[in-house]
């Protein structure tokens, strides 16, 4: 047989049996909802795998994080406001599986508010926890970035499901750190996951001073902040005018990150930070947009694989709803296109002169 003749003959069956099911649509319909329904109670799964993240977020509420040197929607916004609004949009790009939870940093300890949840069944919550996160929970002028990022690499080591850390800060430290008087990282480098998010601009800016109900009450001055170490002030002389003798091999170094008679002013310590992440066996990244955030949550190799079957029950549902509709409005929708096309076949209206 040649081709010609068999796709002829295959057009002929398919006909045939297209003339024997015409006058069974209604039922193949029916019986076709019926059995997309059947299969919702089976609760059908499509096999996938996501990735999700199990981590607690600790947001640095000191005083220099209250700078407005960042964008949001085009328009300047404190420090932390940036970082907390674009978690609170990550926690919509998260699968659910991921879990999340909630911390803060002041002085120089991190403390945890909220022990990791899942995303999607506790989203109401982990957002009104976010919202309350601000500057009035600080207790402290001081702010001594290397201890907290290792009270809170301690804290995510202490939960039992030992997820990742992130800290997000601007890395000034106050009073200024001398290199000499560094504290020492009490952990194994590594141990705890995590990823360093530095927030600001590097040029330097006015630090806010806020009264105790967080309104801005003006500017710290230069007289109103310490601008060195104090430990490498030295003893003062008994009486004025008294030189003091150094010990052999305890000359200052330069302090990391500080700007001595200008510790007033904040800027992004990213050097610093990287440092302090490079010691703990973490990652850096500055901190921009959300998309630079999902990719930085990613690079840190805090995402973990996870069995996240698709359920195939809406799908299923919308189908047999759609085969449910289709004879009702099968009868109108004829019914429209048959007055459509008798309209556009109309001779146009002749004016009268």
């Amino acid at each position: 047989m040649t081709p010609a003749r068999l796709g002829q003959a295959v057009l002929t069956r398919l006909r045939r049996l297209r003339a024997r099911l015409a006058g069974h649509g209604e039922t193949l319909r029916l019986a076709a909802a019926a059995l997309l329904l059947g299969a919702c109670f089976l609760q059908p799964r499509w096999p996938a795998t996501q990735h999700r993240v199990d981590l607690v977020v600790v947001f640095d509420v000191t005083q220099s994080m209250n700078v407005a040197d960042v964008l949001w929607a085009q328009r300047p916004v404190p420090r932390l406001v940036l970082a907390k609004r674009l978690w609170h949009d990550a926690l919509l790009r998260l699968p659910c599986g991921s879990r999340i939870g909630w911390g803060l940093f002041t002085e120089y300890r991190s403390f945890l508010l909220l022990a990791p949840v899942e995303v999607c069944a506790n989203l109401g919550e982990l957002r009104a926890t976010l919202a309350h996160i601000d500057g009035r929970m600080a207790w402290s002028g001081n702010s001594e970035i290397a201890k907290g990022l290792y009270s809170g690499l301690a804290v995510a080591a202490a939960l039992p499901e030992r997820p990742g850390l992130v800290f997000v800060s601007d890395g000034q430290e106050a009073p200024p750190l001398d290199a000499r008087h560094r504290p020492s990282f009490p952990g194994r480098a590594g141990e705890v996951a995590g990823l360093v998010l530095g927030v600001g601009q590097p040029s330097p800016s006015p630090i806010p001073k806020l009264d105790p109900a967080g309104r801005p009450i003006g500017t710290w001055g230069a007289d109103e902040v310490a601008q060195t170490d104090p430990r490498s002030r030295g003893r003062a002389g008994s009486v004025s005018g008294e030189a003091m003798a150094d010990t052999p091999g305890t000359r200052a170094t330069p302090m990391l990150g500080a700007t001595p008679g200008s510790e007033h002013l904040s800027g992004l310590r990213e050097a610093y930070l990287r440092l302090l992440a490079g010691e703990t066996g973490l990652h850096y990244r500055t901190l921009h947009d959300a998309e630079g955030l999902h990719e930085a949550i990613g690079a840190a190799g805090l995402t973990q694989p996870l069995d996240a079957p698709l359920d195939l029950r809406p799908a299923c549902a919308l189908l047999a709803l759609a085969l449910l509709l289709a004879g009702p409005l099968a009868g109108p929708l004829s019914a429209l296109r048959l007055r459509r096309a008798a309209g556009r076949g109309r001779p146009p209206a002749r004016r009268l002169p």
